[in-house]
Formats: C-alpha cells, structure tokens, sequence
C-alpha cells in the first residue's frame, strides 16, 4: 500500500514538502491518545532492551539526526517503532538552512541528496521543547540524542564555542550528545575532523555538558564522514580513546557521488557504512559505543552493521523509500531471526 502512495502522491510532490505533511501527519496521530496507543502496541520492538550507553533501548534501530531537526516529534517516531531518536542537526542560533531545492529523492538508488545546511530553531528552543518533553512520564521513557553543530556564520576558530554552548543547553534533556563535524553542508565543517581541530572542539563540548550535568553524566560521541581515508577514521578513533568519550556514529552522507551539491544518503553508503565500522571497532575494541547508520535498508543491513561491530543502528531514507511501519518490521524481523 504505501509502495502505491509512494509512486502516486509522494513521489510526485516536492520532497521537503512531502516531508513536512508527512511528518505532521505522524505528529498529529501521536496526539490522539486510542491511535497512538493503537500504533505503539504494534509496532513496539519485540526483543529484549538492550544496554547501551547506560541506557536501556527498547530496540536496535534508532532514527538518525536530520529527520526531526528541532525534537517535536519524539513521541511520533517513538510510536512507530524506533527505539530511540536522534533529534537535530541543531545549533545555538536559529538558522532557515541553504536556499531551495536542497533535497532531491534518486529513485532508481532508493537514495536521497540533501544541502539543508542545518536548518533549525536553535538549541534554546530545542531545550525548552525536551525540558516540557522529560516533565512527564513517558518522555521520560524516551531515549534520545541530540545532535549539535556550529552555525554557518560561526568561523572555524571559534566553532568549539558553538558546541559547548549548545552541550551546556541541551545536555540535562539528552541521553547522548554527538559533535557533528561531517556534514558536508555547512562550508569548512569537514575541516573540523582533523583531529588538531577536533581535539579541543571534543574537550570544550565535554567540559560544558560536564558543567551542566555532572562529571561523565552525559555520554559524548563524535559522528564522522564516510569519505575519511582510513588512517584518519583511525586517527579519530585514537582521539575518542584519549579524550574518554563515549564513542562515535559512522558514518554521515557521502560527497562521493556526481549527482550536484550536497550529501547523499541510502544504499550507496552502506559498503563504505560497514568498513568505517569494522576499522572503528578493531581500534576501539569493546569498551566504546559504534552507532552505525548509512544504507540500511532493511533487517539484513542490521545484522551486517552488528557484525561489523555496531552496537546500534541508525535509519532514514529507508523510512522514506519503505514507510512508516519501516522501523517495526525490521525489529520484528531481527526478533524473528533470533528465536
């Protein structure tokens, strides 16, 4: 069925705004107590939680940062089966993102290109949504990260300022932080990945989120670009040793394409998705957190990703080529694999 109103509606609709009624539509069903109930006992995970990140996650797949900018639709995305959200790309300023067209669907690679350039309300904003959001009881049940970035006006030598400012905002309503440095849409951000750049960037962001929550209270990772060469995937993977964060997210949209601006997304990155993976895990060894994200499609991608070395996975253009039930067939599928 969604398969029919894919091609029909969807597909024929501008992708940002097809996103919008979308999301608002599963924003809107959250709202009504029977639907939501309805939705959330069938689509919940139906494996056992997992610990991670001294967190229990009811589920493997969790839904990756660009999807829900600016977290109001947690409950939402919680309802259809994800087991825990990742919410911005946000930074300390409000910012409306690069001019339109900046996303673009490549149906025939069940893919997507975006160049939004971290189009948000700002992490204030964002903090006061998430404070109301944990003033209850079931969004105090939600796991959710927070993914920040610098703002495009902020130059690269005061960048580490943006993110401490935003972990000092947003760190008493996270259950992870990650530094995003690898978007390919805000320009010279990639450069922060270079780990002279990266390392006091980490420190500062660490030292503002321990501020405002306690030492170590708030894990901290570190969401790299699929087009790293491995040395410095290794390189970052040493860092996150030295500076004792929590771990990293591999990997972000790829600029590895010839399709016009901006990151791509989907099935493309998945061989790269798993290899950055397996480096990060053969240098991290056991004691840190993977979060793979990239080309996951469906149940089988998932099982790949863990093999690599991931302890959770991370989706969205497959929610967008395969529907909302998306994330609950998958983790009714690993359920089913597991007996």
């Amino acid at each position: 069925m969604y398969a029919l109103l894919f091609r029909l509606v969807f597909r024929r609709m501008d992708p940002e705004l097809a996103h919008r009624l979308a999301f608002g539509l599963i924003r809107a069903v959250a709202a009504v107590p029977v639907l939501s109930g309805l939705l959330r006992r069938r689509c919940a995970p139906p494996g056992p939680s997992v610990l991670v990140l001294g967190r229990r996650v009811p589920g493997r797949l969790g839904l990756a940062a660009g999807f829900d900018k600016d977290a109001v639709g947690v409950p939402g995305m919680t309802m259809l089966g994800f087991g825990f959200v990742e919410v911005g790309t946000v930074t300390p300023a409000g910012q409306p993102g690069n001019e339109a067209p900046r996303l673009w669907r490549v149906v025939d690679q069940q893919a997507l290109r975006n160049r939004m350039g971290f189009n948000n309300a700002g992490a204030a904003a964002m903090a006061e949504r998430l404070h109301r959001l944990r003033s209850t009881s079931a969004g105090r049940r939600y796991v959710v990260g927070v993914n920040i970035g610098k703002n495009r006006t902020t130059p690269a030598d005061r960048a580490a300022q943006d993110y401490a400012a935003s972990a000092r905002l947003l760190a008493p309503w996270a259950d992870y932080l990650v530094v995003n440095v690898s978007s390919p849409n805000t320009p010279g951000l990639r450069d922060l990945q270079s780990v002279d750049s990266l390392r006091p960037l980490l420190a500062a962001t660490r030292s503002a989120a321990d501020e405002a929550t306690g030492p170590g209270a708030v894990p901290l990772l570190v969401k790299i670009a699929p087009d790293l060469v491995d040395e410095d995937v290794i390189a970052v993977a040493d860092l996150v040793t030295e500076l004792d964060l929590a771990g990293v997210v591999a990997v972000n949209t790829t600029i590895a394409h010839d399709l016009g601006q901006g990151g791509l997304s989907g099935p493309p990155l998945l061989p790269r998705g798993l290899e950055v993976v397996r480096l990060l895990r053969g240098r991290l060894g056991a004691g840190r957190t993977i979060i793979g994200v990239g080309g996951i499609s469906d149940a089988d991608d998932v099982r790949a990703y863990l093999a690599a070395g991931a302890d959770l996975v991370q989706g969205y253009t497959g929610l967008i080529y395969r529907g909302p039930f998306w994330a609950a067939r998958i983790h009714r599928e690993l359920a089913e694999g597991e007996r």
